[in-house]
């Protein structure tokens, strides 16, 4: 049995885009589709048994109808070959209030052939090419569903988190004793598993975090753990396996060097011969998994410091720009130069910005090192009041009297008190 394991698609995110002259959408769009078209072909060509999404279809929770039809189409191939697309539902998926759809439950409500969508804790039973499969799903769940009030009445804020995982980790050893051990299983889960490594998901964060253990989820009942929600891709587990498969495109600078794609898992008898080694394996049946990478958009940061005594600052940068070769081309090109504020005004933007042409987006941000600032008496200018840095200027001047200086200070205290500046005694 073949399956795709995937997550954190969060078609929406248009960050460093730009709108692509010959569809009128986001680049950035575009580039998330690519890589979801990836995926998709690779499961048709390899005849994949089930496609195993695990949540935030969207970054919005009300995304637009062009991106819910561009998801639609990619959906609809799969189900249309006769693959199996579980989704489960993610924090970015739920609607901001109790009663609207969720992002996904269009797919549920028109009984799209071949489309599964879970958006509770529930298991289901999947027939696939390869033979049925169970699937214990683990959505995102709001606190107030799985907390009524009285039960958080008092509770701190770490009490309350103890609580939900307790909840939690009830769910999961209620799915691991109703299944059926003849057949192979799943646990899919949009979760924060405390000790993975986090990534451009803390930008994205959508209400309060709840945290479970890795020994509340590893449960050996389980062929494969499935995860969704952290964007880093890391195996916390091989036995049993307990996989983030991370965000299938980049989103971010601080994903640069992260490859982006899906896991391809294998479950197969014990004792079975398989032809790729196998990246982990864990259970009574034989699991394999193996991380297939998707092409992306690369993300590049070009760092140049500039020297005071550099007497040509912009081939200094256009030097840098140029090491890069050929990654500067159709990249997200951040270029962060540091520069003395003596050489700042020698750096011609232009010849910069004609050098990274090639780039699918540009933009440059400039740290411009200046002088400390002179001080006055024991305190620099920035450590100063208004009023403060008034009383060392005139402390200053000989040519003022002490009774002129207090006066003074005396005038401009009830000026900066009219104009509401709070003073730092």
């Amino acid at each position: 049995m073949k399956i795709i394991h995937f997550a954190d698609l969060h078609l929406g995110v248009e960050t460093y885009g730009h709108i692509d002259p010959d569809t009128g959408l986001s680049s950035r769009l575009l580039d998330f589709l690519s890589a979801l078209d990836q995926l998709t072909e690779y499961a048709l060509e390899n005849k994949a048994d089930l496609v195993l999404f695990c949540g935030d279809a969207y970054k919005s929770r009300e995304p637009s109808q062009t991106q819910q039809r561009e998801l639609a189409k990619r959906i609809n191939r799969l189900s249309s070959a006769g693959i199996p697309t579980f989704l489960l539902v993610g924090n970015h998926d739920l609607p901001n209030a109790i009663g609207k759809a969720t992002t996904t439950e269009i797919f549920d409500t028109l009984t799209i052939k071949n489309v599964y969508v879970s958006n509770r804790p529930e298991i289901r039973r999947i027939a696939t090419p390869g033979g049925t499969i169970q699937i214990a799903s683990l959505p995102w769940i709001r606190r107030g569903a799985l907390l009524s009030k009285e039960e958080t009445k008092n509770l701190t804020f770490e009490q309350m988190n103890q609580r939900l995982q307790e909840v939690l980790t009830g769910v999961i050893a209620a799915h691991a004793s109703k299944l059926d051990p003849e057949l192979p299983a799943i646990l899919a889960a949009h979760v924060w598993v405390a000790g993975a490594t986090i990534g451009s998901e803390r930008l994205m964060t959508i209400g309060q975090e709840h945290v479970l253990l890795l020994s509340n989820i590893a449960s050996p009942a389980f062929d494969y753990i499935a995860l969704g929600h952290i964007h880093a891709r890391q195996v916390l587990s091989h036995n049993p396996p307990v996989v983030y498969s991370g965000s299938l495109e980049r989103l971010d600078f601080g994903e640069e060097d992260d490859d982006k794609g899906f896991y391809v898992v294998q479950i197969e008898p014990d004792g079975f011969s398989l032809k790729v080694q196998p990246e982990g394996k864990a259970g009574k049946r034989r699991t394999s998994f193996e991380f297939h990478p998707v092409a992306g958009r690369r993300f590049l940061t070009i760092s140049v410091a500039i020297g005071p005594e550099d007497a040509d600052p912009t081939s200094t940068v256009l030097e840098a720009i140029a090491k890069q070769g050929d990654r500067v081309k159709d990249a997200i090109v951040r270029l962060h130069i540091s520069v003395p504020a003596e050489r700042d005004d020698q750096l011609r933007d232009n010849e910069i910005r004609n050098a990274t042409r090639e780039a699918d987006f540009f933009t440059m941000a400039r740290d411009v090192q200046r002088d400390a600032r002179r001080r006055l008496g024991k305190w620099t200018a920035e450590e100063l009041t208004p009023l403060d840095a008034l009383k060392a200027y005139l402390e200053s001047k000989k040519d003022v009297t002490p009774e002129r200086a207090r006066l003074l200070l005396e005038h401009a205290g009830k000026l900066i008190e009219e104009q509401g500046v709070k003073q730092v005694q």
